[in-house]
């Protein structure tokens, strides 16, 4: 075999970005009224990808939509997605079951930096949808639990019928070694926890700002003051990290979708710090 041959099989091997893997559906589940939780795996090896990071995933016949990966990579070879019901193929994707196949590409993007936050204490703040890539973090932390320092998950949502994975939750609470707390915006019948926006939840903790990291990932407007609440606590803005949605579509940085200022959020993100969403912000 010439060494032509040999870069050509190479080549052949190596995965493109712009084809989708198969992947199986292990588990689906319907969580609430729009969002549908997917365990997958992928058909031909591993899917190998850090917290933080999402994937393309196609329904052929009708498109592609970014999703963020809920799952973390401590979990083995399979992964799981947290899917709204907002357009075409998430829609689509309510109709999908166990054993049901679906095209995958990426991982994309960068990913939460868990190593420069090890031996530090971490506060998750995630509103909504946000819980789903902030879980990504929070199992990987949990699971390496004696790598890192305090670790408080404050959970929101608009309702008590909005809260995803309310029953994982509940076991995080049962570990005893993080601090737990969730709220709601608007309480029912049900509800007998606390009540009112997630910024509220800042006044039952306790924050060391010279060793506390901030993840924080939700709604753009929770992000804002809850942004402002830690400021407030003395948390640094390069200790304060966020992932960030912006129309993401091809998720390599070509078709432009995700465009701030020359930054690709789906190449160069979607995990930013305050220090540089604030530069893009003002353009800096």
């Amino acid at each position: 075999m010439t060494q032509i041959d040999v870069d050509l099989v190479k080549g052949a091997a190596a995965p493109s970005p712009y084809v989708p893997r198969m992947a199986r559906i292990l588990d689906a589940t319907q969580m609430t009224e729009t969002e549908r939780f997917f365990r997958l795996q992928m058909e031909d090896g591993p899917l190998e990808y850090e917290p933080g990071q999402f994937v393309s995933v196609t329904v052929f016949g009708l498109g592609e939509a970014p999703i963020s990966i809920c799952s973390s990579p401590t979990q083995g070879e399979v992964f799981e997605l947290t899917v709204r019901s907002v357009g075409l193929v998430t829609n689509a994707l309510k109709q999908f079951k166990k054993g049901d196949r679906l095209g995958v590409r990426g991982p994309f993007g960068n990913h939460f930096d868990y190593d420069v936050m090890k031996g530090q204490d971490i506060i998750f703040v995630a509103g909504g949808l946000g819980l789903a890539p902030t879980r990504s973090l929070i199992r990987y932390v949990l699971d390496k639990r004696k790598d890192y320092g305090k670790v408080t998950i404050l959970v929101g949502a608009r309702e008590p019928k909005w809260l995803l994975f309310r029953d994982e939750v509940q076991e995080w609470a049962k570990r005893g070694d993080a601090d737990v707390r969730v709220t709601v915006d608007r309480a029912d019948a049900s509800w007998k926890g606390n009540v009112g926006v997630i910024t509220k939840l800042f006044g039952k903790i306790e924050i060391d700002p010279a060793k506390t990291w901030a993840a924080i990932v939700g709604p753009p407007v929770m992000f804002k003051f809850t942004v402002l609440e830690a400021l407030a606590e003395g948390i640094p803005e390069h200790r304060i990290i966020c992932s960030l949605e912006r129309n993401m579509k091809c998720g390599v940085g070509k078709c432009g979708h995700c465009q701030i200022r020359g930054v690709y959020v789906c190449r160069d993100g979607p995990v930013f710090t305050y220090e540089q969403v604030k530069r893009l912000r003002e353009g800096i």
